[in-house]
């Protein structure tokens, strides 16, 4: 996996009747990452719009993930990103094989990610770091934890919760490989907003 990026979450309120479109927009602008994060039950309509977002990041070379759904993911042969009451990682590992991005939440707790990172995690995700609409109920996460876990861990260090272009410098600083974004990228009125939004997120992690 690309070790350094933008990490697009998709949501579904907040894309509703633009979906394809705004992730076309996001793609143009640079994503390391996709995550299709869908927690209805309509099995179908998920299998339906996974798909058609992997044939999206093919050619742009971009990773799709599946939120929460590792039998999902294994149909689509994808990666798949797991909070902290999906199942177990080995499980998701044995079931996706060793090539496969596991990606695992770890809330504000270095701990846990220690425990990702020594079984099999691709990255570990920290957060929220600032007001979120996605999970506003999310016990809030420190800088001091990126710099922490920087010291400490190999792997790719991801931060989500409310990040925007206009906020997102700090946590570059002290050590964050993707910013996982929801409404700073996709909270645009057009297109083109989305890509420029996707460029600026990009030229803060030097890319």
């Amino acid at each position: 996996m690309k070790r350094r990026g933008l990490y697009a979450v998709t949501d579904h309120a907040l894309l509703a009747n633009r979906y394809l479109s705004y992730v076309q927009a996001a793609l143009d602008g640079g994503l390391a990452l996709l995550q299709y994060r869908d927690k209805s039950q309509d099995a179908s309509r998920r299998l339906r719009e996974a798909s058609a977002l992997m044939k999206l990041c093919e050619p742009y070379k971009a990773q799709l993930l599946i939120n929460d759904d590792a039998e999902l993911a294994a149909k689509l042969g994808v990666g798949v990103h797991l909070g902290q009451t999906d199942g177990p990682l080995p499980a998701a590992r044995t079931l996706l094989g060793r090539e496969a991005i596991i990606g695992a939440t770890c809330h504000a707790s270095l701990e846990l990610a220690r425990q990702a990172a020594a079984q099999g995690a691709s990255y570990v995700a920290f957060g929220r770091f600032f007001e979120s609409a996605t999970k506003p109920d999310a016990a809030p996460a420190s800088l001091d934890v990126l710099v922490q876990a920087r010291r400490e861990l190999k792997l790719p260090i991801c931060v989500i919760g409310g990040i925007t272009v206009d906020n997102a410098a700090p946590l570059v600083e002290r050590g964050a490989d993707l910013l996982a974004v929801v409404g700073g990228l996709f909270n645009a009125d057009t297109p083109q907003d989305v890509t420029r939004r996707a460029r600026a997120f990009n030229a803060l992690l030097g890319l």
